[in-house]
């Protein structure tokens, strides 16, 4: 929703719902403290509402050719990677409910894809949990329609915060919805890897679980299939 400051800025109220991947949204725009993100001028915990800086052109990653897309993505990213504690939620803690909920998820979905993807992920998700090399802030959501074009320059929007180890943040961007063919997602994690001095195998761990644990989309799966061949 548009909203007008007292001094006559332009800003974006934003009200979430009662949800866990954005009960923290504002505690970590305060973290980054307009670094790479949105500037947030004020947060009611309770009501989980925030009221955040409006981007202008407010241009959307999703514009630009896929490899400067990629090239701006590793710059905010950069920038919004700062250390981190409470309150977030660990990627730790994510990955130990991801062993139990995918099973789980794959049984819903009526078995639709093969049991060996998910029994590779759980494998993943198990030894990569606990062996972090780091904690810091993490947006999670981190795709071409969350990073926006202002007069600052490209910062991130709408995130669903996490503390853990870079190599996960970059999943949503790899699979992104611009082409998710093999050959789109392997020349993103080539870039992302090099210019980032990331995991290249922790980066395709997390981002085939990442992908099969968002929703039960056949994209998603299918992309999860693609990292996975």
């Amino acid at each position: 929703m548009e909203a007008t400051l007292s001094d006559g800025g332009e800003a974006v109220l934003k009200v979430n719902l009662p949800e866990s991947e954005t009960e923290f949204e504002g505690d970590a725009f305060e973290r980054w403290n307009g670094c790479g993100a949105a500037r947030i001028f004020d947060y009611d915990r309770e009501r989980r509402a925030l009221l955040i800086e409006r981007l202008r052109p407010g241009t959307q990653g999703w514009a630009l050719p896929d490899a400067a897309a990629t090239a701006v993505a590793a710059d905010v990213l950069e920038q919004l990677w700062v250390p981190a504690a409470a309150p977030f939620q660990t990627l730790e803690a994510m990955a130990s409910y991801w062993v139990d909920f995918l099973p789980r998820h794959w049984e819903s979905l009526g078995r639709s894809f093969e049991r060996r993807l998910v029994d590779e992920a759980v494998a993943f998700l198990r030894d990569a949990g606990p062996t972090q090399k780091e904690s810091v802030l993490l947006h999670q959501d981190f795709h071409g329609g969350n990073f926006l074009l202002s007069q600052r320059g490209w910062l991130a929007i709408d995130a669903k915060p996490l503390v853990g180890e870079r190599e996960f943040d970059v999943a949503s961007l790899i699979r992104d919805r611009r082409p998710t063919t093999k050959a789109a997602m392997e020349r993103r994690i080539d870039d992302l890897v090099d210019r980032l001095a990331l995991d290249r195998e922790r980066v395709r761990g997390w981002s085939i679980a990442h992908a099969l644990a968002w929703n039960g989309s056949a994209r998603m799966v299918a992309t999860a299939e693609l990292l996975a061949s």
